[in-house]
């Protein structure tokens, strides 16, 4: 009977994140298990397993070991919610982390000034057209657009659970915690029989870390009195391509110049000038990565003048000169081809349905009202591209929502279906620019 009890109290212990630190917001077990994580035979202790993704995989489960061994995540200072650095056991920065309970307007937001704002000003609060508190699921999803297309310049980010006490918590689930916690240094028996001892795992988004990047504002003044080589200018051009469609499409209503970065390595020789009379030259190397999406996928377009106070200006980069050279052929040979085929447009929106259902206030009408903004957006931004516009005239384009039928809101991919395509009376935010 003993042996029995003994095999169930393990099989918890597993699933429940027994055998890490109760310091650092998990679970007490073995101290060999602490002193050497990778003994942890079960993978990630909170089910963060991507078998398609082995390597992301891996990072994000070296990130709960560093935690388990004392490495907490750093809260930023930057932003107006939780955000926290994620490190691995050589405290190297691996991953960025959102809570979703820590969003600007969460409940558990370790900022004050979202919640001086609303209370200050409740008039002005928050983005109406955005579903409250999905940040989370919008970074995920701007990810997977990214990765749909090819774009290759959101890092990878998918959702995880992590738990840790750096993040922010009630003082009820600290107080269990801690209670547990004593019960367990005292009545071991008694201990092993909790369902959980230490601090409940958070849900959010983890985006891996980019070395090596700058404020795109820092860069972009600094090219103003630069004259690029037109491989590296031409370069950018493209990247900067790439930046508009995945704003556009997942209909962005927050890129500035100091959320997407550039990645500049100025010129350098190969060589020996002493060795031969010449020495061999590279262009020097530039790449973006465009992160903070957690404000995107609104299911309207903004029509109200709270929404329009609130975002003026969605789209910082058309007021950059790149805005207002015509696409490239380079982006219409890359995105052009899928984002003509109906097929590939709802194989996108059915990839999102996935992601967005795991969200416990998951709603399906309103999600389909998403997906009708974004292919409204698709079919805006298919027609700009083929008629050779510049990113300006792409934003004065008057806004497109695509509704599917009543009849075709099953996720059932069907040949009927059908979709009702509408414009908006109001003029476009842009049409002065």
């Amino acid at each position: 009977m003993a042996d029995k009890e003994l095999d169930k109290i393990q099989i918890v212990a597993k699933d429940d994140i027994t055998g890490r630190s109760d310091s650092y917001g998990s679970l007490r077990g073995n101290n060999a298990d602490l002193q050497n994580p990778d003994r942890v035979t079960c993978g990630s202790v909170y089910g963060n397993t991507f078998p398609k993704d082995p390597e992301f995989e891996q990072i994000v489960q070296e990130g709960e070991k560093a935690i388990m061994v004392g490495f907490s995540p750093v809260l930023s200072s930057k932003g107006t919610s939780g955000c926290y650095f994620i490190q691995d056991r050589t405290s190297k920065t691996i991953g960025v982390f959102k809570p979703k309970d820590e969003e600007p307007y969460g409940q558990l937001n370790p900022k004050w000034t979202k919640w001086m704002h609303k209370l200050c000003c409740p008039c002005c609060f928050g983005r109406s057209c955005l579903v409250p508190n999905q940040g989370y699921l919008s970074e995920a999803g701007a990810s997977l657009v990214d990765e749909k297309l090819q774009l290759h310049i959101v890092p990878k980010t998918k959702v995880v659970k992590l738990s840790s006490e750096t993040f922010n918590y009630t003082a009820i689930d600290r107080s269990k915690s801690q209670i547990k916690k004593n019960i367990m240094n005292k009545m071991p028996s008694v201990g092993k029989k909790f369902h959980r001892l230490g601090l409940p795992a958070k849900t959010g988004s983890f985006q891996l870390f980019v070395e090596g990047y700058k404020d795109a504002d820092y860069w972009l003044r600094k090219f103003d009195h630069e004259d690029l080589p037109i491989s590296t200018a031409t370069r950018l051009q493209h990247l900067f391509e790439r930046l508009v469609v995945l704003d556009y499409i997942i209909r962005n209503t927050d890129r500035g110049n100091d959320n997407w970065l550039i990645k500049y390595d100025p010129v350098s020789s190969r060589g020996n000038s002493e060795d031969c009379e010449w020495s061999l030259v590279d262009n020097p190397d530039i790449s973006i990565a465009a992160i903070d999406n957690g404000l995107a996928f609104p299911y309207k377009h903004p029509d109200e003048w709270r929404a329009l106070l609130h975002i003026k200006n969605p789209y910082h980069w058309a007021w950059l000169p790149q805005a207002k050279v015509p696409f490239s052929q380079e982006i219409k040979d890359l995105v052009l081809p899928q984002l003509s085929d109906m097929n590939f447009v709802q194989d996108l929106c059915d990839d999102l349905y996935e992601l967005f259902k795991t969200d416990k206030g998951f709603d399906k009408v309103t999600f389909e009202r998403q997906m009708s903004v974004m292919r409204g957006q698709i079919l805006n931004l298919t027609q700009a591209i083929k008629d050779s516009k510049s990113p300006v005239q792409l934003v004065q384009m008057p806004v497109v929502t695509v509704e599917r039928n009543k009849t075709g809101l099953s996720r059932r991919r069907t040949d009927s279906e059908t979709f009702t395509q509408s414009f908006a009376h109001r003029a476009p935010f842009f049409s002065w620019c």
